[in-house]
């Protein structure tokens, strides 16, 4: 089976990048020396600091396949490639929520950059998947899973 295309925008892919590059130079050495410190105590049986070393490894190691995996399979957003009031990928939407008229913003990004608390939702979730299309103006129905919510597009922009 095919791996899944990562979403990323160019800054996202930096994200991804940066973070590779930091466990591969910076963490996974330290974590070397923290086993190569717990093994020098003796008795590995008993050793509660090498498992968590040895544990620590795990999870470097295994993020850093993922970050290789995502940074392959990365497909790079370019919005402004789109046409200008229709909602994709990479764009920022700005709607009203019907009837009480709140505003709401947000980016719409692919899965590995959503940030709910920033602003940022994944192409993914029930809100991106009714808005993706859509233009500006329209009145859109959204199927969440606390109920259905309307919502007016009001400004779409890169």
């Amino acid at each position: 089976m095919a791996d899944k295309e990562t979403l990323v925008t160019e800054e996202g892919l930096k994200k991804l990048k940066d973070e590779l590059e930091y466990l591969i130079t910076v963490k996974r050495p330290e974590v070397v020396e923290k086993i190569k410190i717990a093994r020098s105590y003796g008795d590995l049986s008993e050793n509660s600091e090498y498992d968590a070393a040895r544990d620590e490894q795990a999870f470097v190691e295994s993020r850093i396949q993922q970050l290789q995996k995502m940074i392959h399979n990365a497909k790079i957003i370019d919005a402004s490639k789109e046409e200008e009031d229709v909602v994709t990928v990479g764009k920022t939407v700005v709607l009203q929520e019907l009837p009480d008229g709140e505003t709401e913003e947000y980016t719409i990004v692919g899965r590995t950059e959503a940030d709910p608390a920033a602003g940022k939702i994944s192409n993914d979730s029930p809100m991106a998947k009714g808005l993706l299309g859509r233009k500006v103006g329209e009145v859109v129905t959204i199927h969440t899973p606390g109920g259905d919510i309307e919502v007016k597009i009001l400004e779409v922009r890169v």
